[in-house]
């Protein structure tokens, strides 16, 4: 393929460090991203290379959404060219025009991807929704915002928040502290969630009244909870009669949310995780849905949607080494 040269006329009106980025780091990314060059020069931006298609669509998607109100940064800048890579569009998504709710600081809370859009439609349309991706796609964050908002709306009496404590094994004997203090660092990121949301002083406030309940999955076995909104994060390290237990929990006028990576199960061998199993058992139920989100819709500095598919490809690459297995 030659070598093609597209040139973009920048309006009066536009902003063009909010398009350029500090030291053009936003052209710089588009510049990796599509292996061309971009030329400044008066009010035209002049791209050359093979794939100056593209990098026309990206800048003028780019051009609409500042237009628009919204801020550029790395993570909306490399989500629109994933958006476009696979021939599709984050204006006509509408994904920002969608709130969840807003942090105690007055901050509006929406979806940051199309995939994420899909998870927040799904928890607000079904009773059980499963919530499966890797590392920051916001899946718990999501669904502790998604619970904030319905108990704000007077839609459930209160919020549980639970992840199995794996990495604690038989070991927690031997920390100090209570049970409670004990196992507390396994439930710091639902807790960080949890006050980015509420602020710290409410979260803390609800969580005495024991609106809010943090607790290990083990507190859940025996319990029936009616009105509330349930959160399972890290389900991928439950078992499955751990999972059976805590499906079985939900009450009348509850909702549950189970959060987890496949690709990260830290059970010991010969332990089968109860998110596998439970996700091709439970497909087919019209009540629940369950969101696959993907690298796409990885919203965290865009290194780690890197480090994520090289592990992915390293995995696939070496899926029959005895070490792997």
């Amino acid at each position: 393929m030659e070598n093609n040269t597209v040139k973009i006329r920048l309006s009066d009106e536009l902003d063009r460090s909010e398009l350029f980025g500090n030291m053009d780091s936003n052209l710089d990314i588009i510049r990796e991203h599509l292996r061309i060059d971009i030329i400044q020069r008066d009010n035209e931006l002049i791209l050359k290379g093979e794939d100056t298609e593209s990098a026309e669509k990206v800048i003028n998607e780019l051009i609409g959404i500042i237009s628009g109100g919204e801020k550029l940064d790395e993570q909306k800048i490399a989500y629109v060219m994933s958006l476009s890579d696979k021939g599709m569009s984050y204006t006509e998504s509408s994904i920002e025009k969608d709130i969840i709710c807003y942090t105690h600081m007055g901050k509006p809370l929406r979806p940051k991807t199309i995939g994420q859009k899909n998870y927040v439609r799904a928890i607000r349309e079904k009773e059980v929704v499963f919530g499966i991706g890797p590392a920051g796609t916001g899946k718990t964050y999501i669904a502790v915002a998604m619970a904030v908002s319905a108990y704000k709306r007077r839609e459930v009496q209160k919020i549980i928040l639970t992840r199995p404590a794996v990495e604690a094994g038989e070991r927690l004997g031997f920390l100090p502290g209570d049970l409670q203090e004990k196992v507390d660092p396994y439930l710091r990121p639902l807790y960080d969630a949890l006050y980015d949301v509420l602020g710290r002083e409410s979260a803390m406030r609800l969580k005495e009244k024991e609106v809010i309940e943090i607790v290990p999955l083990a507190y859940m076995r025996g319990r029936t909870l009616d009105n509330a909104f349930i959160i399972l994060d890290e389900a991928q390290n439950t078992t499955k009669e751990q999972m059976k237990m805590f499906l079985t929990r939900m009450g009348f006028g509850s909702r549950m949310i189970v959060t987890g990576d496949l690709t990260q199960i830290d059970l010991p061998r010969g332990k089968k995780s109860g998110l596998v199993e439970a996700v091709r058992i439970l497909d087919h139920i019209s009540d629940i849905q369950i969101c696959r989100l993907k690298d796409v819709d990885v919203v965290r500095h865009r290194i780690v949607k890197k480090i994520i598919n090289a592990y992915d490809r390293y995995y696939k690459d070496h899926s029959d080494d005895d070490e792997w297995e």
